[in-house]
Protein backbone atom coordinates (compact mmCIF):
# COMPACT_ATOMS: atom_id res chain seq x y z
CA UNK A 1 0.00 0.00 0.00
CA UNK A 2 1.04 3.23 -0.63
CA UNK A 3 -0.18 6.59 0.40
CA UNK A 4 0.02 10.02 -1.25
CA UNK A 5 -0.61 12.97 0.95
CA UNK A 6 -2.24 16.21 -1.02
CA UNK A 7 -2.32 19.39 1.36
CA UNK A 8 -5.73 21.08 -0.73
CA UNK A 9 -7.39 24.67 -0.41
CA UNK A 10 -7.01 27.77 1.76
CA UNK A 11 -8.07 25.46 4.94
CA UNK A 12 -4.74 22.82 4.57
CA UNK A 13 -7.03 19.87 4.56
CA UNK A 14 -4.94 16.40 4.34
CA UNK A 15 -6.07 14.63 0.91
CA UNK A 16 -5.03 10.97 0.68
CA UNK A 17 -4.65 8.90 -2.14
CA UNK A 18 -4.34 5.53 -1.22
CA UNK A 19 -3.31 2.30 -3.98
CA UNK A 20 -2.06 -0.57 -4.45
CA UNK A 21 1.61 -0.47 -5.93
CA UNK A 22 0.56 -3.94 -8.38
CA UNK A 23 -2.81 -3.60 -9.11
CA UNK A 24 -3.07 0.67 -9.74
CA UNK A 25 -5.91 0.38 -8.01
CA UNK A 26 -6.73 3.61 -5.73
CA UNK A 27 -9.15 5.69 -3.04
CA UNK A 28 -8.75 9.27 -2.74
CA UNK A 29 -9.69 10.19 0.80
CA UNK A 30 -11.40 14.00 1.25
CA UNK A 31 -11.01 15.74 -1.93
CA UNK A 32 -11.63 19.14 -0.45
CA UNK A 33 -10.31 21.38 -3.06
CA UNK A 34 -7.96 21.47 -5.80
CA UNK A 35 -8.97 18.67 -7.73
CA UNK A 36 -6.35 19.52 -10.89
CA UNK A 37 -3.80 18.89 -8.18
CA UNK A 38 -5.36 15.79 -7.18
CA UNK A 39 -5.67 14.19 -11.19
CA UNK A 40 -2.12 14.89 -11.74
CA UNK A 41 -0.90 13.03 -8.90
CA UNK A 42 -3.59 10.47 -9.93
CA UNK A 43 -2.56 10.51 -14.06
CA UNK A 44 1.23 10.45 -13.11
CA UNK A 45 1.15 7.17 -11.53
CA UNK A 46 -1.26 5.42 -14.14
CA UNK A 47 -3.89 5.07 -11.23
CA UNK A 48 -7.35 3.90 -11.29
CA UNK A 49 -9.72 5.45 -9.08
CA UNK A 50 -12.85 3.03 -7.73
CA UNK A 51 -13.79 5.30 -4.93
CA UNK A 52 -14.00 8.93 -3.68
CA UNK A 53 -14.49 8.44 0.43
CA UNK A 54 -15.66 11.15 2.85
CA UNK A 55 -14.78 10.61 5.88
CA UNK A 56 -17.00 13.72 6.66
CA UNK A 57 -19.40 16.22 4.92
CA UNK A 58 -17.76 19.41 5.91
CA UNK A 59 -17.34 21.75 2.80
CA UNK A 60 -13.41 21.62 3.56
CA UNK A 61 -13.27 17.93 3.18
CA UNK A 62 -15.76 17.61 -0.56
CA UNK A 63 -14.84 20.60 -2.54
CA UNK A 64 -13.23 18.70 -4.92
CA UNK A 65 -15.67 15.40 -5.19
CA UNK A 66 -17.51 16.98 -7.89
CA UNK A 67 -14.53 17.69 -10.75
CA UNK A 68 -12.94 14.28 -9.59
CA UNK A 69 -16.54 12.16 -10.04
CA UNK A 70 -16.96 13.25 -13.19
CA UNK A 71 -13.40 12.83 -14.86
CA UNK A 72 -12.63 9.50 -13.05
CA UNK A 73 -16.05 8.24 -13.09
CA UNK A 74 -15.30 6.95 -8.87
CA UNK A 75 -18.34 6.55 -6.71
CA UNK A 76 -18.41 9.06 -4.02
CA UNK A 77 -19.04 7.28 -0.40
CA UNK A 78 -20.30 8.86 2.78
CA UNK A 79 -22.21 7.95 5.61
CA UNK A 80 -25.72 8.83 5.36
CA UNK A 81 -26.14 10.76 8.81
CA UNK A 82 -23.96 13.24 7.07
CA UNK A 83 -26.17 13.81 3.85
CA UNK A 84 -27.89 17.11 5.38
CA UNK A 85 -24.51 18.99 5.67
CA UNK A 86 -23.32 17.71 2.22
CA UNK A 87 -25.65 18.80 0.48
CA UNK A 88 -25.62 22.20 1.71
CA UNK A 89 -22.15 22.47 0.09
CA UNK A 90 -22.31 25.98 -0.67
CA UNK A 91 -23.86 27.11 1.94
CA UNK A 92 -21.23 25.79 4.12
CA UNK A 93 -18.83 27.52 1.83
CA UNK A 94 -20.75 30.82 1.88
CA UNK A 95 -20.93 31.18 5.66
CA UNK A 96 -16.59 30.90 5.66
CA UNK A 97 -16.68 33.09 2.49
CA UNK A 98 -15.61 30.87 -0.14
CA UNK A 99 -17.42 29.52 -3.18
CA UNK A 100 -17.90 26.14 -3.28
CA UNK A 101 -20.04 23.75 -5.97
CA UNK A 102 -22.15 21.32 -5.05
CA UNK A 103 -20.93 18.00 -5.69
CA UNK A 104 -23.28 15.45 -6.95
CA UNK A 105 -25.55 13.26 -4.96
CA UNK A 106 -23.03 10.38 -3.28
CA UNK A 107 -23.77 6.99 -4.83
CA UNK A 108 -23.47 4.99 -2.04
CA UNK A 109 -23.95 4.80 1.87
CA UNK A 110 -21.22 3.52 3.92
CA UNK A 111 -21.75 1.71 7.33
CA UNK A 112 -19.93 1.03 10.06
CA UNK A 113 -17.62 -2.32 9.86
CA UNK A 114 -18.30 -2.04 5.74
CA UNK A 115 -15.24 -2.91 3.84
CA UNK A 116 -13.84 -0.60 1.17
CA UNK A 117 -11.85 -2.54 -1.30
CA UNK A 118 -9.28 -0.93 -3.61
CA UNK A 119 -7.29 -3.74 -5.32
CA UNK A 120 -5.46 -6.16 -2.43
CA UNK A 121 -6.00 -3.08 0.29
CA UNK A 122 -9.21 -3.91 2.36
CA UNK A 123 -10.23 0.01 3.99
CA UNK A 124 -12.62 -0.46 7.41
CA UNK A 125 -15.03 1.74 8.04
CA UNK A 126 -15.00 2.74 11.39
CA UNK A 127 -18.41 5.27 12.36
CA UNK A 128 -17.34 7.83 14.45
CA UNK A 129 -19.39 10.59 15.05
CA UNK A 130 -19.31 13.61 17.26
CA UNK A 131 -17.53 16.56 14.89
CA UNK A 132 -20.19 15.70 12.87
CA UNK A 133 -22.82 12.97 12.83
CA UNK A 134 -21.59 10.89 10.02
CA UNK A 135 -18.25 11.36 10.49
CA UNK A 136 -15.82 8.15 9.33
CA UNK A 137 -12.42 6.67 10.25
CA UNK A 138 -10.72 4.14 7.43
CA UNK A 139 -8.54 1.46 9.11
CA UNK A 140 -6.23 -0.82 6.93
CA UNK A 141 -3.83 -2.69 8.78
CA UNK A 142 -2.06 -0.67 11.83
CA UNK A 143 -3.39 2.82 9.45
CA UNK A 144 -6.15 4.70 10.45
CA UNK A 145 -7.14 7.97 8.31
CA UNK A 146 -9.19 9.46 10.70
CA UNK A 147 -10.56 12.49 9.68
CA UNK A 148 -11.30 15.26 11.71
CA UNK A 149 -12.23 13.80 14.34
CA UNK A 150 -8.61 13.17 16.02
CA UNK A 151 -5.65 15.52 15.64
CA UNK A 152 -2.02 15.46 16.70
CA UNK A 153 -2.61 16.47 20.44
CA UNK A 154 -5.97 17.85 19.44
CA UNK A 155 -9.49 16.66 18.62
CA UNK A 156 -12.23 17.97 16.05
CA UNK A 157 -14.53 21.08 16.63
CA UNK A 158 -18.35 20.01 18.07
CA UNK A 159 -19.63 23.07 18.01
CA UNK A 160 -20.65 22.96 13.52
CA UNK A 161 -24.06 21.56 13.00
CA UNK A 162 -24.25 17.90 14.18
CA UNK A 163 -21.66 18.30 16.47
CA UNK A 164 -21.65 16.31 19.99
CA UNK A 165 -18.83 16.57 22.60
CA UNK A 166 -20.38 13.15 24.14
CA UNK A 167 -20.40 10.81 20.75
CA UNK A 168 -16.99 12.67 20.33
CA UNK A 169 -15.92 11.17 23.02
CA UNK A 170 -17.04 7.61 22.42
CA UNK A 171 -15.71 8.08 19.50
CA UNK A 172 -12.24 8.91 20.85
CA UNK A 173 -12.15 5.61 23.15
CA UNK A 174 -12.64 3.72 19.76
CA UNK A 175 -9.66 4.94 18.13
CA UNK A 176 -7.78 5.02 21.83
CA UNK A 177 -8.41 1.24 22.02
CA UNK A 178 -6.55 0.77 18.69
CA UNK A 179 -3.12 -0.73 19.05
CA UNK A 180 0.14 1.34 20.28
CA UNK A 181 2.01 1.63 17.33
CA UNK A 182 -1.12 2.51 15.34
CA UNK A 183 -0.45 5.03 12.76
CA UNK A 184 -3.07 7.42 12.54
CA UNK A 185 -3.36 10.26 9.27
CA UNK A 186 -5.43 12.92 10.14
CA UNK A 187 -7.59 15.52 8.09
CA UNK A 188 -5.44 18.41 8.80
CA UNK A 189 -1.60 18.35 10.14
CA UNK A 190 0.75 15.69 10.57
CA UNK A 191 0.24 11.86 11.51
CA UNK A 192 0.68 10.46 14.73
CA UNK A 193 0.11 7.70 16.71
CA UNK A 194 -2.16 5.83 19.29
CA UNK A 195 1.06 6.13 21.85
CA UNK A 196 1.58 9.75 21.06
CA UNK A 197 -1.38 10.73 21.59
CA UNK A 198 -1.89 8.59 24.88
CA UNK A 199 0.97 10.69 25.97
CA UNK A 200 0.14 14.56 24.05
CA UNK A 201 -3.78 14.73 23.64
CA UNK A 202 -5.39 16.84 25.95
CA UNK A 203 -8.65 14.96 25.14
CA UNK A 204 -7.22 11.61 27.32
CA UNK A 205 -8.30 13.02 30.36
CA UNK A 206 -11.66 12.70 28.99
CA UNK A 207 -11.94 9.69 28.59
CA UNK A 208 -10.14 8.11 31.65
Amino acid sequence: MQIETIVVGPLQVNCYVVFDEKTLDAAVIDPGDEPDRILKFINSEGLHISSIICTHAHFDHVGGAKVLRERTDARILLHVDDLVIYMNTEAQGAAWGFKMVQPPHPDSFVQDGEIIKCGNIELSVMHTPGHSPGGICLKTGDVVFTGDTIFAGSIGRTDFFGGSIEALKTSFRKIMALSPETVLYPGHGNWTTVADEWRENFFVQEIR
